[in-house]
């Protein structure tokens, strides 16, 4: 399970500052937040634009 609303909201962030943040839409954001069974499998460039707008690594925000 990935860690990103809980890092989101430790950075205060909304869903949709990180998605301008991180160039990807606040929706797609909000289905890999609610993707408890793992089923959402997102491409490694993705990640990384998650990871960097959280000031994260790609390992600290989805493994």
């Amino acid at each position: 399970m990935n860690k990103i609303k809980e890092i989101r909201n430790q950075k205060k962030l909304s869903l949709r500052e990180l998605a301008k943040k991180a160039k990807v839409s606040a929706s797609y954001i909000s289905e890999l937040e609610n993707d408890s069974e793992n089923k959402k499998n997102p491409t490694k460039e993705i990640m990384e634009k998650i990871a960097e707008a959280l000031e994260r690594t790609v390992p600290e925000v989805f493994y």
